[in-house]
């Protein structure tokens, strides 16, 4: 479609005469692309490839960076830790002109953690291309990000509400933007994102190209991409498939909620033998568990929205550089974290709704690294473990006796 065609399609979107029986081409039409090398890529952004570890494009950036590149909006479909990020990443890099400062890619992502990550992606992929990406985020100083801004950033990683304010303040200036990249939309629309999405969109040229990825694609969803992409293509993996290879899923059966501490306190040592992430429902019961297992002599560490964002760094180096061992959280932290030596989840609490158990369990076993998950399940949960069972067409078996030796 030529640029000002595409631009009166999305122009008339947003102005609410978007045709909703939008016609996508699925992944099945869609060329795979076997090695980074049959990209076409700058030799520059090539290096930097390589040498973050990666050595052969998974299953989705086969599939996706070809589109990307094509300037075609694109809806990513995908697990976590199949490298969704990387994908964008590198779609984003390609088309970089490093000469100007200008801004020209702006990812938008659900949470503080997840935008932070996303710029560290980027700037290790761009390594040798004195690429300049700032992560614009709420909790942090205000007058950091306008002199970072000012001073020009190439790409942008944020978080909505930041992000927004500073388009409003015209520290961010859009008019060079060439891609939005929506992370997790998802999770996005549910947090309820959806009002400053739409106030950013209204703030990009008009043929802007639209990268959306989503573990999952609920309705909200759908509707944005009727709104805001123009004949998308959609690369995709059924659901059935969603269940990652590799990990080994168990459950332990615990007649009442007062059992699961004297259960998790014996798996104690099976959880430092790499490093785990323990999930419940809520911030309160974050807290509560912590200190609960502190005063029972556990190491433990915590993290959940309510803390500031100092508070939540410091607690994501200390993980990621290995200093703590056992991370308890909420669903924060369920939405593409990588941590590469976690390899043992445990949901102390059963996960609100069946997308967040996928989101969940893939903190383990990322790019096909071997993982474990532990359910612990009530008698009145084990109707939700079935529902997540038959969602997945996966079995959850009962956790064996020897569990460490699967670590």
């Amino acid at each position: 479609m030529a640029m000002d065609a595409r631009a009166r399609v999305q122009r008339k979107a947003l102005l609410g005469d978007a045709d909703a029986s939008m016609v996508f081409e699925t992944s099945k039409g869609v060329e795979v692309i076997p090695t980074f090398d049959n990209m076409g890529l700058r030799d520059d952004l090539l290096r930097g490839i390589y040498a973050y570890g990666f050595e052969k494009p998974s299953a989705i950036q086969q599939r996706a960076i070809g589109p990307i590149l094509a300037k075609r909006d694109v809806i990513a479909q995908a697990q976590s830790g199949v490298g969704k990020t990387a994908t964008f990443s590198i779609s984003i890099l390609q088309g970089l002109d490093i000469q100007t400062r200008e801004t020209q890619a702006l990812v938008l992502s659900p949470t503080r953690e997840l935008a932070q990550q996303t710029q560290k992606v980027v700037l290790a992929l761009g390594d040798y291309m004195n690429v300049q990406c700032h992560s614009c985020i709420g909790g942090t100083n205000v007058g950091e990000d306008i002199r970072k801004l000012d001073y020009g950033q190439h790409v942008v990683s944020g978080t909505p509400g930041r992000v927004f304010d500073m388009i409003r303040r015209g520290n961010l200036r859009t008019r060079s933007i060439k891609l939005l990249v929506l992370d997790e939309a998802d999770e996005m629309l549910a947090k309820g994102f959806k009002e400053q999405i739409y106030d950013i969109y209204r703030h990009l040229p008009p043929a802007t190209q639209v990268v959306l990825v989503s573990a999952t694609l609920p309705h909200e969803v759908l509707e944005i991409t009727t709104k805001f992409m123009t004949d998308p293509i959609r690369v995709l993996v059924k659901r059935d498939e969603l269940t990652l290879e590799g990990i080994k899923q168990f459950f332990v059966a615990v007649e009442k909620e007062e059992w699961k501490f004297d259960t998790l306190c014996d798996l104690y040592d099976t959880l430092t033998i790499t490093q785990a992430v323990i999930f419940v429902n809520t911030k309160r019961k974050v807290d509560w568990l912590t200190e609960k297992m502190r005063e029972a002599n556990f190491t433990v560490s915590s993290m959940h929205g309510e803390m500031d964002q100092k508070e939540r760094d410091a607690i994501m180096k200390e993980f990621r550089g290995g200093e703590s061992r056992v991370l308890i959280t909420t669903d924060l932290w369920a939405r593409g974290i990588d941590v590469q030596q976690v390899s043992l989840v445990i949901n102390y609490d059963l996960p609100n709704n069946r997308e967040n158990y996928i989101h969940r369990i893939g903190r383990s076993g990322r790019y096909g690294r071997k993982g474990v998950a532990i359910n612990f399940v009530k008698s009145d949960d084990i109707r939700i473990l079935r529902d997540i069972e038959q969602y997945y067409s996966t079995q959850i078996d009962e956790m064996p006796m020897n569990v460490s030796d699967l670590i």
